[in-house]
Parts: C-alpha cells; structure tokens; sequence
C-alpha cells in the first residue's frame, strides 16, 4: 500500500513529486506487489547507469503543452543537425504508459520520474556519438505534477525559487531547453485537426483554463536550466529557424 505522506496542498505536492532516483524506486517499490510492472520499471532502472556522464555534443529538450508542435519541430531539428532524437517515457517503458496513468497522482509521477532516469541514460550514450534532441524531460514531471497537486489560480503555485522546481541533482542535464508555446485558440485548433484520443490531462486542459495556466506557468519557474520560450504560432519553417538559431546561440556544434 502507497504510504500517506501529505498533511497540506505543499506536503502533497512533495509527496508526489520523487526528488531524486531513491525516492523514485522505494515508491515503485510499494506498489510492485499489486502492479507487476513496477517490478519491470524497477529492474530496467538497475541496470542503468548510475552517474550518467554526458559526451562532447549537446543536447536539447522540448518541452510544452500536447498540440504546441513538439514532434513536428524535433522531427525537423533531427534532421536539420543530423541528431538523435529520444522521447519520454523512453521506448523500453511507454508500453506502460496507460497502466500507470489510471493510478493516483504519487504512483503516476513515479513511474514518469523512472522514465526520466531510464531516458537519461539513453541520452548519455547518445551525445557521445551526436547531438541528441529530447522530447520532453523532467520539466514535464515536474510542471504537471505541480499543476495537478495545486489547485486554483497561478498564485497558489509554491513561490518562484522553491525548491519544486529545481532540477534533481542526480539526474543527467541538458544544455538547453526550449519550451514551445501558442495561443490557446491555436493550440484547439491543432488538436481538433489531430483527431486524437485525449489523455486524461488533455481533457482537463480543455475543461478548466486554470489547470492550463498552472501547467505554463509552473514551466517559467523551472530552474538550473530555466526554460526558454519559444513562439510557435508562426509557420513550421519560422518556428524551426528560430529553434536553429537559439541552439546556435547556446550549444556549441
């Protein structure tokens, strides 16, 4: 049974938010006896590399909300730098995705945390031999579970400086991350064109602009690396050049 550690809105958010690679593995440890592949997740994690050591080429992460053109603009960046392009949750776990999304909010971000220690792995190896671009990250974890533990408006937030929004010092960095937004009208529209099925989070975006505006906020306050925003109204080509541009700026190619 998941152990109750939360007395106040801040002590549930600490609680479903694992801060380092220990807390990540004893919670998936104290569901593995009624999730079987908590005991998957656990045993790709132990055979990942404790201390990630990143190689000569840089690496990128995107980050932002469904529909704000991360995997067109990835796709083309890929391309365009003749990168690597790696996704979370990493390949070997997201076929557990939807298992892990139907439990409670500590178990959820758990099993997301993993993946970003399993993917950063991955993206270790990865930069030895080229620039390696992410789609999505640990800012991810972190924004939503933020903008799902704390409810209302963007005041309710924890301040600018808390300690939720640092990046866990166990956890491989990136040199850059990006995060890509548009307009919500755009962002509607994208999605109705998709025609996709919802996530869970994806339907409560659409039903509470709070939840939304928590979420993008909660990205501005993301700490050592911040995120730089990008504007990805514009046309796919624009958005690219501005994208090719800003790591130009920060990465050394």
């Amino acid at each position: 049974m998941l152990r109750s550690c939360a007395r106040g809105p801040q002590d549930a958010l600490r609680c479903a938010l694992p801060a380092a690679l220990p807390a990540v593995c004893d919670r998936l440890r104290e569901c593995a006896a009624r999730i079987p592949e908590a005991r998957e997740v656990l045993t790709i994690l132990e055979k990942c590399t404790k201390q990630q050591c990143k190689g000569d080429f840089p690496i990128v992460v995107f980050e932002g909300l469904d529909a704000t053109g991360k995997t067109t603009v990835t796709q083309a960046v890929k391309d365009a730098l003749d990168a690597v392009l790696l996704r979370s949750p990493p390949a070997c776990i997201s076929q557990w995705r939807t298992i892990f999304d139907d439990e409670p909010t500590p178990i959820r971000r758990a099993f997301y945390a993993a993946g970003n220690y399993i993917l950063a792995s991955e993206i270790a190896k990865a930069s030895t031999q080229a620039p390696v671009i992410v789609d999505r990250y640990w800012h991810s974890t972190a924004a939503y579970t933020i903008a799902t533990e704390i409810n209302g408006n963007v005041q309710n937030l924890p301040p600018v400086q808390d300690g939720v929004y640092q990046w866990p010092e166990d956890l491989l960095k990136p040199d850059l991350v990006l995060l890509l937004t548009v307009s919500p009208e755009e962002r509607a529209r994208r999605l109705e064109h998709r025609g996709l099925d919802k996530t869970k989070e994806e339907a409560e975006m659409e039903a509470n602009s709070l939840f939304r505006q928590r979420i993008e906020e909660s990205y501005r306050r993301m700490m050592n690396p911040a995120c730089q925003e990008v504007d990805a109204n514009p046309s796919k080509e624009e958005v690219l050049k501005t994208v090719l541009q800003l790591i130009k700026k920060h990465c050394a190619l």
